[in-house]
């Protein structure tokens, strides 16, 4: 094989290798069969673009990141090959990769361009890259510091969910998400939820990935010739495959900003033809991963994973194992039969607070923005202006009037529609106004914007984990805004969990030495904008949250 390195500057960053090789052309015909007319790629070239790379920096700027650019006449798919056991298949010639091995490295990157009747034609190069890249926290999450074993989260919304790559949707799997246990009846559920995906460390450090799917397969429909069981296929995934973190290069703000890459062909669980997955979200005990399938880059499919064996989740046979909460005395409630608030255990807090409570929102909280009606508390969102603000709403709290340590939470509420409303049911730490925030400690029961209304969140906020870096939970929802809804939270001394209409979706993992071992207060209240509220809509001008209660359990 000969190889060619040709590397320059182009506007002072871009260096590209352009070769035209004459290569190994391989061509397979058997006389028994027709397979139409063979097509062999011709005039194979490479280009690449390492990312941040300058005359002061010409491997790169730590992120490990190459852009692969393969051409040919005929070709009709592109197999690179990076040198370092890692692959990608690629339609469109086109593709990054991230270099993972600390430092400055030299790789041979090969593509191989196939045509029509099996003809095929390669190349390779040499690359040289920086990278700097490290994430010991979700190496740990991943991998226990030793060996750790993560099955499909079978009994969670949304374990298995596609939405578009890009623009709406960006982060979440809006055209479709599978049920809790929604797979459990068919065939397939023998070659998806029964996978056991184990992740362990060799002595130098490096992710070591198995994945045992007992021979059998769930595959995507563009990879079968039909859909039910014609998806469950023969394929064993046994063996150990080397796995990588390399940044993820979406741009989705409530990513990690991490990815994993899987060699020789390595996938999670669902086949889609790609070895690489962002990892949006990952804790002790869950993990929440994208990835863009090879035969549809326009798409992105999704995945949650748990510690939780598939026969521990309640899924067996199709049946969910009903949640069974600790607190079964009612302590205290609010189910909003009069005809005005409150005001012995909610008290209004009023104005836009300090740069829009902190978080930029942009309404102006008032009194006149509450009512109770048939039995309901309403919070209005208007477009109205108010003491040099565009909008009102209101904000309620039961602070210095009903304060609780431990127990469930439920609420039944329905949303507010309509772009960059950001309605919330959450709770703030007794001592708040002593010690501040977030050492005071924030558990957020719900939150929901109206610009992804197909999504729901909890999330938890205490120090190292505050504002954009705190803990979160999310669960596909349906008809927010014109259903009710059941938002849970069951809060002990060991941990907090969250659910939706009964089904549990997220836990949070307490102890002695994080904030939540003391009493809260609740809060009520719809934002507009702000950080997670996002663009209003335009033609937006008047929406509420509807409660039709609050009570707490102990």
């Amino acid at each position: 094989m000969m190889k060619m390195k040709n590397i320059k500057f182009i506007n002072g960053i871009k260096f590209s290798l352009l070769a035209i090789l004459a290569l190994a052309v391989f061509s397979c015909v058997d006389d028994d069969y027709d397979i139409g007319t063979v097509s062999t790629p011709s005039n194979l070239s490479l280009d690449f673009e390492i990312v941040g790379a300058s005359a002061d920096m010409p491997d790169g700027d730590g992120s490990g990141e190459v852009i692969f650019t393969a051409k040919a006449d005929n070709a009709m798919t592109y197999k690179f090959i990076f040198g370092d056991g890692f692959e990608k298949i690629s339609s469109t010639g086109v593709v990054t990769y991230s270099f993972s091995g600390n430092g400055v490295n030299d790789y041979t990157v090969s593509v191989v361009a196939s045509g029509t009747g099996g003809a095929m034609s390669s190349m390779s190069t040499e690359v040289s890259v920086f990278s700097s890249f490290d994430d010991p926290e979700t190496k740990e999450l991943l991998t226990g510091g030793d060996s750790k074993t993560w099955y499909v989260a079978a009994a969670q919304p949304g374990h298995l969910g596609v939405g578009p790559s890009s623009g709406d949707g960006f982060d979440s799997p809006i055209y479709y998400a599978a049920a809790p246990n929604e797979k459990a009846g068919e065939d397939v559920s023998a070659c998806f939820y029964t996978d056991v995906l184990t992740y362990s460390l060799n002595a130098n450090g490096d992710i070591i990935y198995n994945q045992d799917n007992n021979g059998a397969t769930f595959y995507n429909v563009d990879f079968t010739d039909g859909a039910g069981e014609d998806q469950c296929r023969d394929l064993d995934t046994g063996g150990d495959k080397n796995a990588s973190l390399a940044p993820a290069t979406s741009g989705i703000e409530s990513s990690t900003g991490t990815a994993i890459n899987y060699a020789n062909g390595g996938f999670m669980s669902y086949f889609i033809g790609t070895s690489t997955y962002e990892i949006l979200e990952i804790t002790e005990n869950t993990m929440y991963v994208r990835a863009i399938p090879a035969s549809n880059p326009a798409l992105a499919w999704y995945l949650k994973f748990t510690t939780t064996p598939y026969d521990q989740q309640g899924a067996t046979g199709g049946g969910e194992e009903e949640f069974e909460t600790q607190f079964e005395d009612l302590a205290w409630s609010d189910e909003f039969n009069g005809d005005a608030l409150d005001t012995e255990t909610w008290n209004y807090e009023i104005g836009n607070g300090t740069d829009g409570w902190g978080n930029g929102e942009v309404q102006y909280y008032t009194e006149d923005n509450v009512s109770v009606q048939d039995g309901n508390l309403v919070i209005t969102a208007r477009r109205e202006a108010e003491s040099g603000f565009d909008f009102t709403s209101a904000r309620i709290t039961t602070q210095d009037n009903y304060e609780f340590t431990y127990g469930r939470i439920e609420a039944r509420a329905k949303m507010p529609a309509g772009g960059g409303t950001w309605p919330a049911i959450w709770m703030l730490g007794a001592n708040f106004d002593e010690v501040g925030w977030p050492e005071t400690g924030e558990i957020d029961i719900m939150e929901w914007v109206g610009n992804e209304p197909n999504r729901t969140s909890s999330a938890l906020h205490l120090p190292g984990n505050s504002g954009g870096n705190a803990v979160v939970g999310d669960a596909i929802i349906n008809n927010a805004t014109s259903e009710f809804h059941i938002y849970t939270a069951e809060w002990t001394e060991d941990s907090i969990t969250f659910l939706l209409d009964g089904e549990v979706y997220f836990t949070f993992d307490n102890d002695a030495s994080k904030p939540f071992n003391k009493d809260f207060f609740l809060i009520l209240n719809v934002a507009m904008g702000g950080g997670l509220g996002g663009a209003i809509d335009a033609d937006f001008q008047e929406s509420s949250m509807e409660i039709d209660y609050i009570k707490v359990y102990q």
